[in-house]
C-alpha cells in the first residue's frame, strides 16, 4: 500500500469521526444553511451549547478539515471547507 493511500485512509478517518456526532452534524448544517462565515459565538447560540463545548466540536472538525477557521480582531469566524467536501462526500452536503 502506498503512502499517499494511508493518508487518503487516515483523511477519511478523521472525516467520519468528526460527523459521527450529532452536534458537530448540526454545525455543519447550519454553515452549509447559512452559507456564510459565522463567529464562534454565533454557532454556540444557535446550537445553545457552551463556549468549552463548542470549542471541543470545533476542534475535531477543524483537525478533519471540514471547516476553515480565521480571526479577525478578536473575533474567530468559521466557513466550511467546500474543497474537502466535494473530494471526499460529494453531494454530502445536499442531504442536510
Amino acid at each position: 500500500m502506498t503512502i499517499e493511500l494511508i493518508n487518503e485512509d487516515e483523511m477519511r478517518v478523521k472525516i467520519f469521526k468528526a460527523l459521527a456526532d450529532p452536534t458537530r452534524l448540526e454545525i455543519i448544517r447550519m454553515l452549509y444553511q447559512n452559507n456564510k462565515e459565522m463567529t464562534f459565538g454565533g454557532v454556540g447560540d444557535k446550537c445553545q451549547t457552551s463556549k468549552a463545548n463548542i470549542s471541543y466540536h470545533f476542534r475535531a472538525l477543524r483537525e478533519a478539515h471540514l471547516i476553515k477557521v480565521r480571526k479577525e480582531a478578536q473575533s474567530k469566524l468559521v466557513s466550511l471547507n467546500f474543497p474537502i467536501f466535494e473530494q471526499y462526500l460529494p453531494s454530502f452536503l445536499d442531504t442536510l
